[in-house]
């Protein structure tokens, strides 16, 4: 480990306070199953709780100490807080609730580590007077309230940053180099982590309930100078527990295609291979619009350093059959609108299959953090020649707990931003979900030698020439742009959201009919997007100019784009900022915004769909990096900073035969509770 950066100013790392704690309510569409719909969901959603410690070891190696000992507390005190001091018992609760519902001492949107309010003396007392385990704490006591510049960010530790994805001391260039290794050999990322035991020594470690599988990967593969040993059998206990309840969930499934599912889900989870659970996910695509909605494994690589391993992810959950008929409309439309964006066919799939998209009320959703849509898979092989699903998350969208004061917008606007918000953010997942990641195709050399355009007469590039960077065999988009991947990904669909929001024909789709109404979802859209890219600056580190989170490096850029094109500008008048708000020129809409988007649009597409890595990097960096003018505002958005909204959510259980369905009340004490009620 590189040595520590000098310390910090500790309470801008506090655990948030008077955080909204929300319940993740799907009890109503609950109820309307039927018994074998229930059971299926209850054996996929411990499924999912199984992988909870996976996630937390994923996030930082002191996580799950942390999380054994918040429920050993919760456990010794059987639920009762009194016998803790009132001084203290406060900033306990706080910090345990935003742990949990982070799955680890870092937040799931930013990367940033936090600590608690109180004191190493106070959280020691709490231990003693619950009954708690004091070796456990003296274990963790130093990584649990230690910060500093470097510490205080997930990254790769030879820069002096975390990782739950490495042991020892690695770096870019170590991932570089093993990524290449692995990848001509067919060996995939996304369920592996990695020990470093010298600079050419490494252990691969392959999440998989078997210790051995030798149909997966080799033992050994030796190239480059490198050693990489194989080991399989990482998180184990935990695989064969997944494993376990996804044969139970068989007895339950609906039809054919769900039990071919299950059984490539449980070969993956056994044995490790990759080429199982993309197997999984082909039959995942292949059922369509299921009324329980499941997806399970190594998803989003937005976490790992590297960009190219996946966190354990976990989404059971109900279709809402009403809201999902407009996002029928939209997939039916679908082609039509994707010839709508800016460039030519060869950029874009040969034939555009529509996906299943649906809106769901979440059940369980197993990981870090709860996006309000997804599409998936990620795999691109998948997406090109079998397709895709889009989902939105209903009561993600509409969760909502008292009411939430809305910062940096001019008070005469509040209103209209009230009431148009939540429908024109539908309307921009809805296109960011299956016309943005939907969209595009990758220029690619296959696996026998051909490729998938036209290689001899490459299609036209920015510069008005032939494209000359492609995608070699073997080389995907995540371990072509690493670590940016996901950020530059996110922004194109956010970008191709701001394309398409002003399109009447789409917005009528979603019920919009009057100009009226239609002129204000767009223009809520943007204002939406342009306040998003300002409070963007609280993921961004002055210290090493890093961001923490895809999405807001994303749209930083898009405000950033919208700024310099005129359609946006930042006012205020005070020294410090503190009447700071963004002001988007609703009439330049139309004209200068819809050609600053559609240039930027232009540029972020051409250079990821031919494997421009170079332009492209530089490009979308460029775009998001922070300027001294716009890092001055950092603190007036820090200052008025709103805390993440923590998500509660049921369990199920088999009592006398029937799955019930459990709620916990709205407070910190009922999220530690749920957690403590689970097979973890």
């Amino acid at each position: 480990m590189a040595s520590s950066s000098p310390a910090v100013e500790k309470s801008n790392f506090y655990a948030d306070t008077k955080a909204p704690i929300v319940s993740l309510t799907a009890k109503t569409f609950f109820d309307q199953l039927t018994e074998k719909e229930k059971f299926y969901a209850h054996h996929f959603s411990k499924a999912g709780h199984w992988g909870t410690r996976v996630v937390l070891r994923q996030v930082s190696h002191e996580s799950e100490g942390i999380f054994d000992l918040i429920l050993d507390v919760h456990k010794s005190l059987n639920g009762d807080y009194s016998k803790i001091a009132e001084a203290s018992k406060r900033g306990y609760l706080e910090y345990a609730s935003q742990f949990l519902a982070n799955l680890g001492n870092y937040t799931s949107f930013g990367d940033k580590k936090f600590i608690p309010r109180i004191s190493t003396e106070e959280f020691e007392q709490i231990i003693k007077d619950s009954g708690a385990s004091l070796e456990l704490f003296e274990k963790l006591k130093e990584p649990l309230f230690s910060i500093d510049k470097k510490s205080a960010l997930l990254g790769f530790p030879s820069e002096g940053h975390v990782s739950g994805y490495y042991f020892g001391d690695v770096s870019k260039e170590n991932i570089d180099t093993i990524k290449k290794i692995l990848g001509e050999r067919k060996v995939y990322f996304e369920n592996l982590r990695i020990r470093k035991n010298s600079e050419t020594d490494y252990d691969i470690l392959v999440a998989s309930s078997l210790k051995s599988s030798d149909k997966t990967y080799p033992p050994q593969i030796d190239a480059e100078g490198y050693k990489l040993t194989i080991k399989f059998g990482d998180h184990s206990r935990e695989m064969a527990q997944i494993a376990a309840e996804l044969e139970k969930a068989k007895d339950y499934v609906a039809n054919d295609i769900e039990t071919k599912m299950i059984e490539a889900y449980v070969e993956s989870f056994e044995t490790g291979s990759i080429e199982a659970h993309k197997e999984s996910q082909k039959y995942w695509v292949k059922d369509l619009s299921p009324v329980v909605e499941t997806n399970v494994g190594f998803i989003e690589t937005y976490r790992e350093p590297g960009g190219v391993a996946g966190e354990w992810e976990t989404l059971v959950s109900i279709q809402n059959k009403e809201r999902t008929k407009k996002f029928q409309a939209l997939v039916e439309s679908a082609g039509d609108f994707i010839q709508l964006l800016p460039w030519s066919k060869d950029f874009e799939k040969d034939k555009f299959t529509p996906p299943d998209f649906t809106s769901l009320e979440v059940l369980t959703f197993a990981g870090s953090g709860i996006p309000a849509g997804i599409n998936i898979p990620n795999y691109d092989d998948i997406r090109l020649t079998v397709g895709f699903k889009n989902v939105s998350l209903g009561n993600i969208l509409n969760a909502k707990s008292g009411k939430e004061p809305i910062t940096f917008i001019q008070e005469s606007e509040h209103e209209l931003f009230n009431k148009y918000r939540n429908d024109s953010f539908e309307v921009q997942v809805g296109i960011h979900e299956l016309l943005g990641h939907g969209s595009g195709k990758l220029l690619s050399e296959l696996h026998d030698g051909t490729f998938n355009y036209d290689h001899e007469n490459p299609p036209i590039g920015l510069d008005g020439k032939p494209v000359t960077t492609y995608y070699k065999k073997g080389e995907t988009w995540g371990s072509k742009f690493g670590s940016l991947a996901g950020a530059y990904e996110e922004c194109r669909a956010e970008v191709i959201a701001m394309y398409l929001i002003s399109n009447r024909d789409l917005l009528k789709i979603f019920g919009f009919e009057s100009q009226q109404d239609q002129d204000s979802i767009i223009y809520a859209g943007f204002l939406q997007m342009s306040r998003a890219g300002l409070l963007a600056l609280e993921f961004w580190d002055p210290s090493s100019s890093k961001w923490g989170q895809p999405h807001m490096q994303a749209r930083f850029s898009i405000m950033k784009t919208f700024l310099e094109s005129g359609l946006a500008e930042l006012v205020y008048t005070e020294p410090d900022f503190s009447d700071l708000y963004v002001k988007v020129h609703k009439d330049k809409i139309p004209s200068v915004g819809h050609e600053a988007i559609k240039d930027y649009l232009r540029h972020l597409h051409i250079y990821k769909a031919s494997g421009d890595v170079e332009k492209g990097s530089e490009y979308f960096i460029n775009r998001s990096t922070v300027t001294p003018e716009l890092a001055k505002l950092r603190d007036a958005v820090l200052r008025a900073r709103l805390p993440r909204k923590q998500f509660i959510q049921a369990n199920t259980s088999i009592v006398d035969g029937s799955v019930i369905l459990k709620e916990y009340e709205e407070s910190e004490v009922g999220l530690i509770q749920s957690f403590a009620e689970r097979e973890v």
